[in-house]
C-alpha cells in the first residue's frame, strides 16, 4: 500500500539556492509542455503524445528522466481535470464566458506551485 503526504519542505542555507533555482525551472517547463500540448492537441493532450513530442527538449534543458515524467503527467492531468471540469459543467453552459476563456488558452501553473517529488521507492 502507498501512503501519499503533503510535506513542506524546509531547506537549510545550503539546499536554498538549489530549491529557488529548480522550481523556477519546473514551472517554466510545465507552461512550456502545457503550450506545446494545447498547440497540437487542444485539450486532449495525452501523456503519451507529449512524451513523443517534449521528453527530449526536457532533457535537453537538464531534467532528469523522473523530473521529466513528473512534468508531463502534472500537464496531462490538469487537461484532464480541466475536460472533466468542463463535461461536468463547473465552467457553465457551452458559450458561457467562463468556459470559453478555459478553453481558449493552454493551462499556466502558478510560480512555485507544488511539485511531485518521488523517494524512489
Amino acid at each position: 500500500m502507498k501512503i501519499v503526504t503533503q510535506v513542506k519542505l524546509m531547506p537549510d542555507a545550503v539546499q536554498t539556492p538549489a530549491f529557488e533555482r529548480t522550481l523556477p525551472a519546473i514551472d517554466e517547463a510545465a507552461n512550456w509542455v502545457s503550450a506545446v500540448s494545447f498547440e497540437h492537441f487542444e485539450l486532449k493532450g495525452s501523456v503519451r503524445e507529449l512524451r513523443k513530442r517534449c521528453c527530449g527538449e526536457l532533457k535537453a534543458r537538464g531534467f532528469g528522466a523522473q523530473a521529466t515524467q513528473h512534468i508531463i503527467k502534472r500537464v496531462a492531468d490538469a487537461y484532464t481535470t480541466l475536460r472533466s471540469n468542463i463535461k461536468a459543467g463547473n465552467l457553465g453552459p457551452e458559450h458561457s464566458k467562463r468556459r470559453q476563456k478555459a478553453q481558449s488558452k493552454p493551462i499556466v501553473f502558478r510560480p512555485h506551485a507544488s511539485h511531485t517529488f518521488d523517494t524512489g521507492v
